[in-house]
C-alpha cells in the first residue's frame, strides 16, 4: 500500500499537467505553467540524479516527437515549437 501510496503522490503533477491541456489554450502560457509545477516538484522532493534523468528525458522526448511528426506518425493542431509540436510537450 506504501508503494501505492508512492506512485500515486509522484504521478500529481503529470496528472495536473494534463487535465491544463484543454484549459489553457496558449502554449507558451502553459508551458510557464509547467516549468512552474516541475521547479514547485522539484523543490518538494529530489533526488540525486532526478535533474539529469530529467533533462536527458526533456531532450529525448523532443527530439523522437520531431522524428514522430516530421514522419507523420503524430500530428498536432498546436504547433508552436519549430512548426512541429506545443511548446509544451517536451516539459510535459
Amino acid at each position: 500500500m506504501e508503494k501505492a501510496k508512492y506512485i500515486f503522490l509522484n504521478a500529481i503533477p503529470i496528472l495536473i499537467m494534463v487535465a491544463l491541456i484543454p484549459l489553457v489554450q496558449n502554449d507558451y502560457v502553459l508551458s510557464l505553467i509547467y516549468v512552474l509545477i516541475i521547479f514547485v516538484s522539484f523543490s518538494v522532493k529530489r533526488g540525486p540524479k532526478d535533474i539529469s534523468i530529467f533533462l536527458a528525458g526533456f531532450l529525448l522526448l523532443a527530439f523522437s516527437e520531431a522524428i514522430f511528426v516530421s514522419t507523420g506518425v503524430e500530428t498536432f493542431t498546436r504547433r508552436t515549437l519549430l512548426d512541429l509540436m506545443p511548446a509544451w510537450l517536451p516539459f510535459l
